[in-house]
């Protein structure tokens, strides 16, 4: 080969190598808008949650991350549009405890199957539930809301926002573990509810800092523990159930996390995850979070099927229990 030759041949195997070595780096992520599709109304607490992860996402990738509220339909709506999304990470799901572990209990014909149709991205945040009556009930601790459960069979009642819904079931297991037998009184909303419970209309209820709140800071409620193994950070003089003379082992906290539709590659359900954990690590993002009593949940895919493996049989038995049923 003579030298001219050489150089030529040499020039284009240079030329080549940034050719290849581009086709050897997996594709940029996201290149365009990303959507969080949630069954949660607006201005709720995981939909408030999915906007401020959401927000810091778009910082992080300089793409928009837009959150869709997709409610109703006891959230099969979001669930199937979920569902039937292209799998490549550009639209994720917004799901908590009660979609992938209380409904497949609840729901003779469920739409979707929560483990075959969607791969879990990983946690966004955790919270606790609080014993709450009203402030002027004569009910000031739990011994005595047992102890009026004893006395009088079917009277005392609790109100949860749903059947079949983690307050009612929580609060199910609080009247299993008494050996007590209350009457539970659903109602359309948690506004609705937590106003029955204010105004003596129902005994107790069980509620998040988030939606009961208010109510508690204005004295309208008064709490009488947290339904959790541990205290929570929204209210640390809150005692736990055990910690206040109740029952041990009640867990009625719940979670919330991202999913993506099944089949989606597993090094972009990764990518996701590593994002979603690292905004949920930035300091604002947890000081707002605190503000509902939130506790962020940074934890990856294989967390959240842990959760869905222990929590799916645990509700299944109390929905046996109660006999809860929306068919």
């Amino acid at each position: 080969m003579t030298l001219s030759r050489f150089a030529a041949a040499l020039f284009c195997v240079m030329a080549l190598q940034p050719l290849a070595a581009g086709a050897a780096q997996p594709d940029a992520f996201p290149t365009r808008p990303v959507r969080l599709l949630s069954p949660f109304p607006a201005g709720s607490g995981p939909d408030a949650v999915a906007r401020m992860v959401g927000e810091q996402l778009s910082k992080d990738w300089g793409q928009a991350v837009v959150v869709e509220p997709r409610p109703g339909g006891n959230g099969f709506i979001s669930m199937e549009a979920v569902r039937r999304a292209a799998p490549t990470g550009y639209d994720l799901g917004v799901v908590d405890v009660g979609h992938m572990a209380i409904n497949p209990s609840l729901f003779r014909k469920l739409p979707y199957d929560p483990v075959k149709d969607y791969v879990p991205v990983g946690g966004l945040y955790r919270t606790s539930f609080f014993v709450v009556v009203s402030g002027g009930s004569p009910i000031k601790s739990v011994p005595e809301l047992i102890a009026a459960a004893q006395a009088s069979p079917g009277k005392v009642t609790y109100g949860s926002w749903a059947v079949g819904s983690p307050g009612h079931l929580g609060a199910a297991q609080v009247e299993a573990a008494t050996g007590t037998q209350m009457l539970h009184v659903p109602f359309k909303d948690t506004a609705q509810l937590y106003a029955a419970v204010a105004n003596g209309e129902v005994t107790w209820a069980l509620g998040s800092y988030a939606t009961a709140g208010a109510l508690i800071q204005a004295g309208k409620l008064r709490v009488l523990a947290v339904a959790d193994g541990a205290r929570s950070s929204a209210l640390p003089d809150v005692p736990t159930l055990e910690e206040a003379g109740g029952p041990r082992g009640v867990d009625a906290s719940t979670w919330v996390a991202l999913v993506a539709p099944a089949g989606t590659p597993a090094e972009r359900v990764e990518a996701v995850s590593r994002a979603v954990r690292a905004a949920l690590d930035v300091p604002e993002v947890k000081t707002k979070m605190a503000t509902f009593g939130f506790v962020p949940a940074a934890v990856p895919g294989a967390t959240v099927s842990e959760w869905m493996r222990k929590d799916t049989p645990r509700y299944a038995e109390m929905v046996r229990r109660t006999g809860a049923t929306t068919d």
